[in-house]
């Protein structure tokens, strides 16, 4: 497998230095301006627009970097899984500049006061109007999925809100993963209503493996063909209920993905994209294997590289999530190859960027319906919240603390989602802040008895989900989130033996493996699990408490992680 070693991630700095324009040693927070932004020399005949992982985000908000991305096996040490004050200097990013406000959890609290808030579709809009006048006829714009789930009014409009506005912003296309979680008929009829094609071609009929939607398609821009491949989240019947999909089955599907690129260069295309939602890793080894790819748009993990990363003749682009970052790859085409690239990952700062007119009156068009539960004020922090990393963040926390004491629990459960908006000290917390961490389809906050054991077996399940070195068998989120409850984890040992040291909180004794506890958690897979929402339980659980405050979790121990991947805070 080809894998970016060190000296090209020493080339890789040095182009992100030139391209992004950074100013290292810079400790001097510089607003940008929208042309600082948009300011790109262009290459080429063509231009790729890409974002990831929006998870149903209309206006601007926070949203911070992980502290904690461990990379295993041939990742280790490589990008994403640099973090922090390494990642600044890995790809050459002064402290203090908006670059390193965006891609780095160092100083966040202060520097986001300096850049204020990032993303919303109205400031998106903006930057696709300009990139597209200034290369007419050019441009292609694509939507790497997540796009549908993760918001009070998406969950209320079971995604038609953002199927709208996908169509105002004129995407091309786009794959999925969260959106199956409003089930496959919803999903079919979301799919009929956009103005451009639902690619995911490895998800199948599970009876008799006829395809469910169109695997790929052809685009002609700029005088070139360009074979454009959707591919959808291959363990989504394993990270979410497989009973709202009981009939569709899912996977890499390798074999069948060579085929398609095979049938594309045969039909004399001139560049093959691969519109991905596998996750970085999966989609690095992929790349390795699946010959004839020329660019691969990746998603799902939440990655935010500033950097093209080449595996072989591949170029891996992730860009970020939550709306935060517009990719722009520049593409010189010559003989059905690519002869040159520029690239530029794009902070949506939203001071910094006119909002669009006529989105802005989309947006608020689709909030107008729901502002008195959007804006009800439950409590107000003192802490940074933000979930995103392979730990607990401080907003999954406060979700623990709810079950525990909402559920009368002696241990609470969290799933290690990585989506869900960060606030700032000071801030207030609203509904709107709540959904945006809790906003699924099977929310229900269970209470149950499980023994220790059985609670080792889920921490070593998705332990190994994370950290198996094969990135084809990491098929699920971050680490389960954890409350009440201490434990030790060694990256490095197989599976069955990374966790250890389990320890309650409460009281300080073990967890023995035959004794039962009082567990409660959310999103449980099971149909049929019985509890009140996850939304009702933490904003009750808030209105109490009136006043947050919470320290970064210091309670799970890690053992064997490469330095690069984690950082303080």
């Amino acid at each position: 497998m080809a894998v970016l070693g060190r000296r090209e991630l020493l080339q890789v700095a040095a182009a992100t230095a030139a391209l992004a324009g950074a100013r290292p040693g810079s400790a001097q927070a510089v607003r940008p301006s929208q042309d600082d932004l948009l300011n790109f020399k262009g290459v080429g005949q063509l231009t790729l627009l890409h974002f990831t992982d929006l998870h149903a985000q209309l206006v601007p908000l926070y949203f911070r970097e992980p502290s904690a991305n461990v990379g295993v096996g041939e990742a280790r040490g490589l990008p994403p899984h640099i973090v922090g004050e390494r990642l600044l200097e890995a790809f050459k990013l002064g402290n203090g500049t908006y670059d390193a406000y965006a891609l780095a959890s160092a100083d966040f609290p202060e520097l986001a006061k300096s850049f204020g808030r990032v993303g919303g579709l109205d400031r998106m809009a903006t930057l696709v109007k300009a990139i597209r006048a200034e290369r007419p006829g050019r441009v292609l714009l694509l939507d790497g999925g997540d796009t549908w789930q993760g918001s009070y009014t998406s969950l209320q409009t079971r995604g038609a809100d953002m199927v709208r506005v996908m169509n105002a912003l004129g995407v091309e296309a786009m794959t999925g993963h969260w959106e199956f979680t409003y089930g496959a008929k919803r999903v079919e009829e979301l799919a009929k209503e956009l103005k451009f094609p639902f690619l995911a071609g490895n998800v199948k009929e599970a009876t008799w493996g006829d395809p469910v939607f169109e695997g790929a398609t052809v685009i002609e821009r700029a005088g070139l063909r360009i074979g454009l491949i959707g591919q959808a989240f291959p363990y989504t019947p394993v990270a979410n209920p497989r009973y709202l999909i009981p009939d569709w089955s899912f996977g890499i599907e390798e074999e069948k993905l060579a085929e398609r690129v095979a049938k594309l260069r045969a039909d004399g295309v001139d560049l093959v994209v691969l519109l991905s939602h596998n996750g970085f890793d999966v989609d690095r080894k992929l790349a390795g294997r699946v010959k004839g790819i020329d660019v691969i748009l990746t998603g799902h993990t939440h990655d935010a590289i500033p950097a093209a990363v080449k595996v072989g003749d591949t170029l891996l682009i992730a860009s970020g999530s939550h709306g935060k970052f517009l990719s722009r790859l520049d593409l010189e085409v010559k003989d059905k190859r690519i002869a040159g690239y520029a690239f530029r990952l794009i902070p949506v700062l939203a001071d910094a960027i006119r909002p669009d007119p006529e989105m802005a009156a989309i947006v608020a068009d689709i909030r107008k319906p729901h502002e008195a539960v959007l804006s009800r004020v439950l409590g107000r922090t003192e802490s940074l919240l933000y979930r995103r990393g392979n730990f607990n963040g401080t907003f999954d926390d406060l979700i623990c603390q709810a079950l525990l004491a909402e559920r009368d629990a002696e241990i609470a459960l969290s799933p290690g989602f990585r989506w869900g908006a960060t606030l700032l000290p000071g801030q207030d917390i609203t509904m709107e802040d709540v959904f945006n961490q809790t906003a699924i389809t099977y929310p229900a906050a269970y209470r149950s008895r499980m023994t220790g054991a059985f609670l080792k077996e889920i921490l070593e399940d998705v332990a190994d989900n994370l950290f198996n070195p094969d990135p084809y068998y990491q098929q699920g989120g971050d680490m389960v989130r954890v409350g009440g409850l201490a434990y030790a984890l060694d990256i490095g040992q197989p599976m069955g033996r990374r966790i250890s040291e389990m320890t309650l909180l409460r009281s300080g004794e073990k967890v023995e493996a035959g004794k039962e506890y009082t567990v409660s958690g959310w999103a449980s897979v099971n149909e049929g699990t019985e509890g009140p929402p996850i939304y009702d339980v933490v904003s009750k659980y808030v209105e109490r408490t009136k006043t947050v405050r919470l320290a970064p979790n210091r309670h799970v121990k890690v053992l064997g992680a490469d330095a690069a991947g984690l950082a303080e805070g």
